[in-house]
């Protein structure tokens, strides 16, 4: 894949976690264009994988440039992940690294031409600031729902009330704004899309909600912000591959897919948070347990199918068509 030589032009602190990074082409070079919702998967020295997924801000000129002199990224410290952002808040100014050329998987739908419902959930703010700042350009109305413990946690706050207005409401915890999930899907007009990114919990809550409300998917678009962590009834269990008869045991605090790569083997991935679909295999002996966003109920029932990022299994042992 195509990637990118970038330098660290400027960084901002946004709260105490949230850090906004400013960067631009090592060699003052034009960056490729970006559209809302798009985002840059930045190599990361030091870290348990090597690259991490990071939301484009697209603060500076519009959605519809045909390039950009810079990306801007907003990255919340983890000190308990596995290295990915305690790595890049140690960037400085003139620091460089990697990253491969943008991609979307989670762009306004053309499709919608009614107003938009975005909602996010803490760091989850970052792709859907890019939308909101998109269709504010583009003279469409909008309503924005930002959810969070408190605002001074929450970044890019200031930078949304100037320019959304009326159009966004904050919902804080423990508060009388808490998020309402089933009131703002009941809300809902029966043309209007839905854009949701942040945890899993949040997202799980949504997907729920809108399919009880008989909400088509095709107006439902999500991105799961964060990679889903181990849960605490995950056990162990073993993974056989049918091609080549080599058996792997896989511990709670590892995905298939992970265990597959430490041990040399190379099935396709993207996302790794159970979103795209790219890791799906063919399940021929035992029971799946399916933590995805992929399959429908059908699918999934059937058990013929998975994805190795993030499902695990519910029998002993698990033969994938690998």
């Amino acid at each position: 894949m195509e990637t990118l030589q970038l330098r660290v032009k400027e960084t901002v602190d946004l709260t105490g976690q949230i850090r906004k990074i400013v960067l631009e082409h090592v060699d003052g070079l034009p960056l490729p264009a970006a559209t809302p919702g798009a985002h840059v998967r930045v190599h990361i020295k030091g870290a348990a994988d090597d690259s991490r997924a990071y939301s484009l801000l697209l603060l500076n000129g519009n959605a519809g440039d045909a390039t950009h002199l810079q990306y801007e990224i907003a990255v919340k410290r983890e000190d308990a992940g596995s290295g990915g952002s305690r790595y890049m808040h140690t960037l400085k100014v003139g620091d460089t690294l990697v990253s491969d050329i943008p991609r979307n998987d989670f762009m306004l739908d053309p499709a919608d031409q009614a107003s938009p419902v975005l909602l996010a959930g803490g760091i989850g703010i970052t792709p859907i600031f890019a939308m909101a700042g998109s269709l504010r350009r583009e003279g469409r109305h909008f309503h924005l729902h930002y959810a969070g413990r408190d605002r001074a946690q929450m970044a890019l706050v200031d930078e949304l009330e100037s320019f959304a207005g009326d159009n966004l409401q904050l919902h804080l915890d423990q508060q009388d704004s808490q998020l309402d999930i089933q009131a703002l899907v009941q809300s809902m007009q029966p043309d209007q899309h839905l854009y949701v990114c942040g945890p899993a919990g949040l997202l799980d809550a949504v997907l729920a909600m809108t399919k009880q409300q008989g909400i088509p998917a095709g107006r439902v678009h999500f991105e799961l912000f964060n990679n889903p962590a181990a849960r605490a009834d995950a056990g162990s269990f073993q993974v056989r591959l049918a091609q080549s008869g080599k058996t792997y045991e896989i511990p709670p605090d590892k995905s298939i897919l992970e265990v597959l790569q430490e041990q040399g083997e190379d099935p396709l991935c993207d996302c790794c948070r159970g979103e795209c679909g790219v890791c799906q295999v063919g399940v021929l002996e035992g029971e799946p347990d399916h933590r995805d966003y992929v399959l429908s109920d059908a699918e999934k029932a059937e058990g013929k199918l998975m994805q190795i990022c993030v499902s695990r299994s519910k029998s002993a042992v698990l033969v994938l068509d690998l």
